[in-house]
């Protein structure tokens, strides 16, 4: 057998575009070089690849899966061949990560310094956001790895790597009224107001269903944020507000003047570590600093 990587790429721009002709644009070859190169590897293989109607092309039942190993496969390659060309200009490659800003002091800073260390002319590109933003870009190629919790991480098309726990507590300022109540329940925080992420994100629905199995409604959030910052502690240091913290940032100086409620409620099991994506060959410098987090956290534990 011998395919041509030319058709495979005409292959999956019909696949995408559902007809020759936007195929053609897309790729910006002529459409009658998009209908040849199918044709020539559906003799190759020995199978029809789409159902041709007048509305345009469909994948069969047998090329549907075909489809998905051969865009995962060509990707690998694409990502491959972009690697070789980056070595080839001395750049040593290029490192695209996201964080989640709760760990970039613990997690990225160190790794990243050691890194550069080995590879000063790597570049690295970071992008800080929430676990749903980071995870998104993962899926969508824009990043290589996200370092995050992996609460919610269930996907066929993701593979988490665990690095430490780090429980999540409802959080408030030293002197709040609601330390003052002798036995303190989930219930007591009915009528209170929240600064919290903004809806949708994988902590606040944590916070919905913790209310909701206590019969409470959803919380009353009075300050909406995007990111962990100083912005965010100052305003609960100096409010009556509550929030969410992780175990790591509550211990450090981010969480002074503040303080876990003490009920078993107010604590969420947490796991945090590196998400990549499950079927995509990991590039080389993002397979070394996956090495370098792992061997700096086995360090730490010691």
């Amino acid at each position: 057998m011998s395919v041509r990587l030319q058709d495979i790429d005409y292959f999956l721009a019909v696949a995408e575009h559902g007809q020759s002709r936007r195929a053609a644009a897309a790729v910006g070859v002529s459409q009658a070089a998009i209908v040849k190169g199918v044709q020539r590897l559906e003799r190759e293989i020995g199978f029809p690849l789409f159902e041709r109607t007048a509305r345009g092309m469909t994948l069969t039942a047998v090329s549907a899966p075909f489809h998905e190993r051969v865009r995962t496969v060509r990707g690998s390659l694409g990502d491959a061949i972009k690697e070789a060309a980056d070595l080839h200009l001395g750049a040593k490659g290029v490192l695209r990560v996201g964080v989640s800003p709760l760990y970039v002091q613990q997690l990225f800073v160190p790794a990243c310094v050691q890194l550069h260390r080995q590879r000063p002319a790597a570049r690295i590109r970071v992008m800080l956001n929430l676990n749903d933003a980071l995870l998104a870009a993962l899926r969508a190629g824009d990043v290589d790895l996200t370092i995050n919790s992996l609460s919610g991480i269930d996907s066929d098309e993701l593979e988490a790597i665990t690095l430490m726990d780090d429980d999540m507590f409802i959080v408030v300022r030293e002197g709040h009224p609601l330390l003052e109540r002798r036995r303190l329940r989930i219930v007591h925080v009915e009528g209170a107001q929240w600064l919290l992420p903004r809806a949708g994100v994988s902590l606040r629905r944590s916070i919905e269903g913790r209310l909701a199995e206590a019969g409470l409604g959803s919380p009353q959030v009075a300050v909406e944020v995007s990111s962990t910052s100083a912005l965010v502690t100052e305003l609960l240091r100096h409010s009556d507000l509550l929030s969410v913290m992780s175990e790591s940032m509550l211990a450090g100086p981010a969480g002074r003047g503040l303080t876990a409620l003490p009920m078993a409620e107010a604590r969420f099991s947490r796991k945090v570590g590196i998400v990549i994506r499950r079927h995509a060959a990991l590039p080389l410098l993002a397979r070394r600093f996956v090495e370098v987090v792992q061997e700096l956290m086995r360090a730490s534990q010691r």
